[in-house]
Order: structure tokens, then sequence, then C-alpha cells
């Protein structure tokens, strides 16, 4: 898992290079939490995550605060969260996470990129099944017994603990989410992020022709502003 867990590391460090866009994609989800759930951390569980989330990322504190005002205006623009599911060449299984404000040119828009690159647009509950829907937490080692703790949240929901470096990391189904958060806070645990991720079951491997064909469209999709993730059943290559 250790391993695992360090591939997520290394992909979200990856994602939030690119520092403008990662704004971006956290002040949407900030203004869909808050629409969801009202502006008060305290009360709700997943703006508390996403700030947490923001603060990893070195966004400013001002840009966070901006976008929970923004937010909470009525005038401020409404988001949705979509999922869009396809093939990429080769068979490929891609899943799209979008936050937007206009369906349907979301929509036309992936179905574009999958066109131009010998893919298709599916169906909705054609690819999901494909993947496990989880949630980790990622928390500071503060001379924590990881075994003790690891039967402890069991009865939370917690799948797996493992350690790397200074961090531990936690993986629950998405579900258990918000009682698993509860209880490391009520551990007065400081958690340092935590994020929603769909893995793959089954990876496939490809020869790196085809492999880079697939990272052509994978790339043409991660960059639309609209896109918040985007998920692959395709084995990555160290």
């Amino acid at each position: 898992m250790g391993r695992a867990f360090e591939f997520r590391k290394a992909r979200k460090m990856k994602r939030w290079s690119n520092m403008s866009k990662t704004f971006t994609r956290i002040g949407r989800e900030i203004i869909i939490a808050v629409k969801e759930s009202g502006p008060d951390p305290s009360s709700n569980s997943r703006l508390r995550a996403i700030i947490q989330n923001a603060k990893a990322a070195n966004m400013p504190k001002d840009n966070i605060e901006r976008a929970i005002k923004k937010a909470s205006e009525k005038s401020s623009e409404n988001f949705k969260e979509v999922l869009l599911e396809g093939y990429a060449p080769h068979g490929i299984a891609i899943l799209v996470e979008a936050a937007t404000d206009n369906n349907n040119r979301t929509v036309a828009n992936i179905r574009s990129y999958f066109n131009k690159c010998d893919g298709s647009l599916a169906t909705s509950g054609s690819v999901d099944f494909l993947f496990d829907h989880l949630c980790f937490f990622q928390i500071k080692d503060q001379g924590i017994d990881i075994e003790e703790l690891e039967l402890d949240l069991i009865d939370f929901g917690v799948i797996e603990l493992s350690k790397l470096e200074n961090e531990i990391s936690i993986t629950a189904r998405f579900e258990d989410f918000g009682s698993i958060q509860k209880e490391l806070e009520r551990r007065q645990l400081e958690i340092s992020s935590s994020e929603f991720e769909r893995e793959a079951k089954i990876n496939k491997t490809l020869p790196e022709d085809e492999r880079l064909k697939v990272e052509r469209l994978i790339n043409m999709i991660d960059e639309d502003e609209d896109v918040q993730n985007v998920y692959h059943d395709m084995k990555t290559i160290d």
C-alpha cells in the first residue's frame, strides 16, 4: 500500500504543479460545497476537507476566504458535478469528473476529445463499475501506533493504513468519508489532506505506441477548464 500511496502523492503533486488550474478547481469545489451545506466549515465537513487541501496546495488564505464569500452570494455561479464515461483507443476505460455551469458545453467538449483520439463517449454506468470509489486521508505521524489506530478505525470503515516518511495514509470506501473525518478530528489527529479517488479494479498494459495515443486523449481531457479529475485503467509505466 505504501507504493500506492507514493503513486497517488506523485500524481497529486503533478496536478498541483499547474497552480492556476489547481486554484480554479479548488474554487469550484468550494462553490459546490458552500451551495450544498453552507459557508461555515465547522458544520460543513466537505468544505473543511477542501480547505485542508487548499492549504496543502499552497492556496493563499485570502483566495480561500474570497471563494467562500463569493459562493455565499446568490448571484454566484451554480456549478454542477458531472461524471462522464468513455473508452479511449485499445479498450482503455476513462472516467471524467467535471464541475460545470453549462452541462451541454462540457459534454460536447469531452465528446470532441474522444472523437479526435479515436475513442468514444459512453452511456452512464458503462465504465463506472470498473473502478472502486475510495477516499483517502493523509495525517501527520505524531508517534502514532499504526496497528492500534488501524484496529480502532476498522469499525468506521477503514480498509487499510500505511506509513510513508512522516505521514500515514488511510484508505476507506467513499461512503465512509464523513464518519472517519469526524473520528480523526475527535482524536485531534492533524489531517494534512484528504481526497476522493476512483481506482481501476484491473489495470491494462499497453505497448508504448498505443499507450502514447491514450495519454494524448487523457491530457486533452485534463486540460479542459471544466474537468476536475480524469481516471483510467491503463497501467502507468514507472
